[in-house]
């Protein structure tokens, strides 16, 4: 019997749905819940697949899951670009491959651990940060962000350059981008599993809720969007991931993609989009977990790029 593992938080909704779901099609996968306690680098891994929900916030499961991928495992998501993903990183890479993207610059942490002494330790740094440099490049209103985070945690609208500076220096120890506020005729947030399949649900910052509407994109804006979100999650190889889009004047541009373990919560999703997450991750673990392993170059590194969809044409 192949077995997917399943690395959760408190979420609640979609782990048992999930695991029914996988049980229900009777394809010879069963899914379960992961149970660690202590990993030694001899340890095999019982799982074809694991499905990771919580490691950005319980480190050791991300140093589990590098050991797994090792082992042979595929995991939802690649640990390993997980760990080295960033927002600046994911704007620019996004221009690069032709997605419009908001302007956006990384900043130096405001604060740092106790080893760093500044006059020392901070030599490759220039002060004081050029602030009206920032604004006259990104404009006003900017959105300052942390680089590393999701959930909307740590996001601010700002609208003056005193207010951006107030909120950097409250920031601490992370690090921080600004990034071009999109004054936006539409807000798309879309669910992309498995580099293949893509769901562009409205979505209303304003609210944090889902409006089930099947038809509130133009059909050649709906069909760049998803194109979008498949290009980007083939270059990043997640498998599981949230993007969203600000439509300004008919252009989407992907102002947030870095959120890996995606909110899928059915009072989230509403019942309707829950469904459809539940039914599509459930289809490309099975298909990953029955699909033949290719063995991998350690010599060469493959396990840091993990798995990327094989597309025809």
């Amino acid at each position: 019997m192949l077995k997917i593992g399943l690395l959760v938080g408190r979420e609640w909704s979609f782990p048992p749905a999930f695991i029914e779901e996988v049980a229900r099609r009777n394809e010879g996968v069963v899914a379960e819940y992961v149970t660690l306690g202590g990993t030694s680098m001899t340890d095999p891994c019982e799982y074809a697949v694991v499905v990771d929900r919580i490691s950005h916030e319980v480190g050791y499961y991300r140093t589990w899951l590098k050991h797994a991928a090792l082992a042979g495992a595929t995991v939802v998501n690649n640990p390993f670009m997980w760990s080295a993903d960033d927002k600046l990183f994911d704007a620019s890479l996004a221009t690069k491959l032709g997605v419009a993207s908001p302007k956006t610059i990384a900043l130096p942490n405001k604060d740092y651990i106790p080893g760093i002494k500044p006059d020392e330790s901070l030599r490759n740094l220039r002060y004081p940060i050029d602030w009206q440099g920032i604004v006259d490049h990104i404009g006003m209103p900017c959105i300052l962000k942390d680089a590393h985070g999701g959930g909307w945690r740590d996001v601010y609208v700002c609208r003056s350059i005193e207010e951006l500076i107030r909120n950097y220096d409250d920031s601490g120890l992370l690090t921080m981008i600004v990034q071009e506020f999109i004054e936006w005729d539409q807000f798309v947030r879309c669910l992309a599993i498995g580099q293949r399949d893509v769901l562009p649900m409205r979505y209303d910052p304003k609210e944090r809720k889902y409006h089930v509407e099947h038809e509130h994109l133009a059909p050649e804006l709906g069909a760049r969007i998803v194109k979008d979100s498949l290009v980007l999650m083939r270059a990043l190889g997640y498998d599981m991931c949230s993007l969203e889009f600000a439509v300004r004047n008919g252009i989407p541009y992907a102002i947030d993609f870095m959120n890996p373990a995606p909110d899928m919560d059915v009072n989230s999703l509403t019942p309707h989009y829950f469904e459809w997450a539940v039914q599509k991750m459930a289809d490309m673990t099975i298909r990953l977990a029955k699909a033949p392993k290719k063995p991998l170059d350690l010599s060469r590194g493959a396990f840091l790029v993990g798995r990327r969809e094989e597309v025809s044409g």
